[in-house]
């Protein structure tokens, strides 16, 4: 199963793309989408970028599901409220390609790969590198992005064990403490 992971953000959203069959792993591609060109005043040009950025990655590398970073609440309401808006062109790009969309927040990303939710960034980077067996550290953005990946790979075993044993359809029940799926 090709599996994308999406961490978004309004000046950069960070994909990762991996091949996941049974336990075994592998790094397909990673990268970021960078909205700089535009002025930052330029919200709907920015939000466009991101949109088409999600597919093209989607139509490059064909994943089957997809894995996206729940928004936190800043102090700043102002800097969530972007930031939701550049989650929201994501996960319409992703759904306006037809993938099924999988959400978790970073802390149970950051538990799930380094072992804690409070993990910073470059041990999240350690771990992609180690678990995926880059021969390089991934950008931040990147690893957060395969994180998601790595994480929804192994939690989507689980889940379908549930779907199987439970007569609740998937979209009808939450999957994961504190995880939406569509």
């Amino acid at each position: 199963m090709r599996i994308l992971g999406i961490d978004p953000g309004l000046q950069t959203t960070g994909f990762g793309v991996i091949d996941a069959d049974g336990p075994r792993l592998s790094y397909v591609a990673s990268g970021t989408i960078k909205t700089n060109a535009v002025a930052a005043g330029e919200l709907p040009a920015r939000l466009k970028i991101i949109f088409d950025g999600v597919r093209e990655v989607v139509s490059r590398y064909q994943p089957q599901c997809a894995a996206v970073e729940i928004v936190f609440v800043n102090v700043n309401p102002q800097s969530t409220l972007l930031l939701g808006q550049a989650r929201g062109a994501a996960l319409t790009g992703l759904v306006a390609s037809d993938l099924p969309v999988s959400e978790y927040t970073a802390l149970q990303m950051k538990k799930a790969i380094v072992g804690h939710g409070h993990a910073k960034k470059e041990q999240v980077q350690l771990m992609v590198q180690r678990l995926l067996t880059l021969p390089g550290l991934p950008g931040t953005d990147a690893a957060d992005a395969l994180g998601l990946a790595i994480m929804h790979a192994h939690a989507r075993v689980s889940f379908e064990a549930m779907g199987r044993s439970t007569t609740l359809q998937r979209r009808q029940h939450a999957q994961f403490k504190g995880s939406r799926t569509y």
